[in-house]
């Protein structure tokens, strides 16, 4: 693990520069944002009202700073109240100015004069922190946006809605990015402030606001981060030095991990972890894409000896702030890579805690609706179902249709259930559909509580994304905000043609440019008023919290079997292997067909939750003298503790 030594104020890193000057600005926070928006809008670069400049010297490391003397004379030509918290920037070469890669705040927009935030270190000993044993075993992951979460999609606004995830029996809210974006909103992973909240969800104050309030009602907090690009609008990281590899990751331009300066390059991502892991006091981050890495090639050659991958320098990072602060904090990976090193203890892996298992949603999804092109190919066997959830992947080395190739690699037998984080929906899985419509659009009652039960009753780390629970019918659509019309057009036009090799049809992809797409993506918060389905969500993670059973970590007493012609299927939990029966039986039709209860299953154990497409049922029908599941239902059985 290698970060970066404590810098003074206004030190910039910039090892190829011949000068660099650091300027200030006589203005109020967001006092330049109007005019900085107008002038983006007609393609010309904004400018800045410098009030004060005076040249930095370099270290022998490329590292920038101000002369105390110099930067008091500077600051005393500012007005007073301005004094203490000035915007500022670089010019470097005599180009600019940009802000400061670093910047902790950036509330005249991304291309404007960032700010300090001075406020964070006082934050540090007031926080408070969540109970220790808020562990992934006992995770129920709370995703959302918080653009869209409300209708002023604000931290504070969102902080009025945590009561609901409380009773809700959520434990852990995963924000998508909160970091400083080009234009009025985004999904996040357009960032080019790494180190700033955006201003339109409130900037640092609100964040420190929101993780105080979630911490006090007992939830932990996990921060999306977005390391293996930057947005294309904003990015200046090439101006100061070489951050950037010359390879593209298909979404932007991504950090150089081997060159002549990664040390540094390296030290810049791991003080950003180390700013929400341990400034903000968040629980855990989940780190996007890190196949997109240009760090995660089987052949390190080209690595230099001794510098281990950067995941494993993030683990490393997490665990020694765990240690040192008696505080838990978790990395959960984004990968497609179906690769057990990314969660495998170090030496032998990177040692992070958990990852997304996508193939999870893809089985539950494909056998629920019926979708079967594009990557859900491969899963329109039920036995899909079946195989995912005995084996964690689907493809652990097997052949994907969808790529061309053998993909994945077994998960060891020891690997705890909880290392795998799924969904049966997310951010990706509805927001990548041609309208962002989601499973609500074409299933019944029934069938999402059939998602539910697969999800909350399964033996992995469960995530609900946001209004989930309550069926919501609003899409969650892929949404961007860009200033410059030459890019808001390439990003419109390359949506459409990227969703032709998932079989969509173009006209049904919505414009991710268009004002209207972010405004049909807010929840409406009215559609929880007498959700059967919201009851059914708290009774199955009340079941779950409350039945040790279902966090059994040995992913060998789960078994799954299913009827592909009737399409029944059977999801049996054991507590242990000495028990000759599961203790639980969960019993799903996703068919047309009703499924006959088995006859001893039914005679020993008590039915303890049945639900389908009118809601709950408080006893099971019964045909022709058999008690059956009726169709599109979910039944839960437990069998007495002897």
């Amino acid at each position: 693990m290698s970060r970066s030594a404590p810098r003074p104020p206004y030190a910039v890193w910039s090892p190829h520069a011949e000068r660099v000057e650091l300027v200030l600005t006589d203005t109020a926070p967001g006092e330049l944002r109007p005019g900085f928006a107008a002038q983006l809008a007609t393609g010309e670069p904004g400018s800045w009202p410098v009030a004060a400049s005076l040249d930095l010297t370099r270290d022998d490391d490329g590292w920038w700073a101000p002369a105390s003397v110099a930067l008091d004379e500077a600051l005393a030509q500012l007005a007073p109240e301005h004094r203490t918290d000035p915007g500022y920037g670089y010019v470097i070469d005599g180009a600019g100015p940009f802000p400061d890669p670093r910047a902790r705040r950036l509330p005249d927009t991304v291309h404007g004069p960032a700010r300090r935030d001075t406020a964070g270190t006082e934050h540090r000993a007031t926080a408070p922190t969540v109970p220790t044993d808020h562990t992934l075993r006992h995770a129920v992951i709370y995703e959302l946006h918080l653009g869209t979460f409300t209708h002023d999609g604000t931290l504070d606004s969102a902080i009025e809605r945590l009561d609901h995830l409380v009773r809700l029996g959520i434990t852990h809210v995963e924000l998508m990015p909160v970091n400083s974006f080009s234009g009025d909103h985004n999904w996040g992973y357009d960032g080019v402030g790494w180190f700033a909240v955006d201003e339109s969800y409130g900037g640092p104050d609100a964040y420190r606001r929101f993780i105080a309030a979630c911490h006090t009602r007992g939830l932990c907090v996990i921060q999306d981060v977005v390391y293996n690009h930057l947005g294309p609008d904003g990015n200046y990281l090439p101006a100061f030095g070489p951050y950037l590899s010359d390879a593209t990751t298909g979404w932007g331009d991504g950090p150089d991990l081997h060159g002549e300066h990664s040390v540094t390059v390296r030290e810049f991502i791991l003080d950003n972890a180390a700013l929400w892991l341990e400034e903000y006091g968040v629980d855990g981050l989940r780190l996007d894409a890190v196949h997109a890495l240009m760090d995660t090639s089987d052949d390190d050659a080209d690595r230099a000896p001794g510098t281990p991958r950067l995941l494993a320098q993030l683990a490393a990072l997490a665990d020694e702030i765990t240690e040192r602060t008696g505080v838990p904090r978790h990395l959960i990976a984004e990968s497609d890579l179906n690769d057990p090193r990314l969660i495998t203890p170090r030496p032998d892996g990177d040692g992070l805690h958990a990852q997304w298992s996508d193939d999870y949603h893809h089985a539950v999804h494909s056998a629920v609706t019926g979708e079967h092109h594009g990557y859900y190919r491969d899963f329109a066997p039920l036995a899909a179902l079946e195989k995912t959830v005995a084996h964690g992947f689907f493809h652990h080395g097997t052949y994907s249709s969808f790529r061309g190739r053998d993909h994945g690699a077994p998960l060891p037998a020891e690997t705890p259930n909880w290392r795998l984080v799924v969904s049966v929906q997310n951010h990706d899985q509805v927001g990548n559909r041609a309208a962002g419509d989601r499973p609500s659009a074409v299933l019944n009652a029934g069938q999402l509580g059939i998602e539910a039960a697969l999800l909350l009753l399964g033996p992995y780390t469960p995530m609900l994304f946001m209004g989930e629970e309550w069926g919501a019918t609003t899409p969650f659509a892929f949404f961007t905000a860009h200033r410059s019309r030459q890019l808001a057009s390439a990003v419109s036009e390359g949506r459409r043609r990227e969703f032709e090799r998932m079989d969509w049809d173009a006209d049904a992809v919505v414009d991710p440019q268009d004002p209207a797409t972010f405004r049909a993506s807010r929840l409406d918060w009215s559609q929880t008023e007498n959700s059967t389905l919201l009851e059914l969500y708290r009774r199955l993670i009340r079941l779950r919290a409350d039945t040790p059973t279902l966090t059994e970590p040995d992913r060998s007493l789960t078994r799954c079997n299913v009827d592909e012609h009737s399409r029944y299927v059977m999801l049996d939990r054991w507590r242990s292997h000495d028990d000759e029966l599961p203790h639980l039986s969960i019993l799903l039709t996703l068919g047309e067909a009703p499924m006959p209860v088995p006859p001893d299953l039914h005679a020993e154990a008590e039915l303890v939750l049945a639900h389908g497409p009118e809601g709950f049922l408080d006893e099971l029908p019964v045909i022709s003298g058999l008690t059956v599941v009726p169709r599109h239902a979910v039944a839960v059985f437990r069998r007495p503790l002897e």
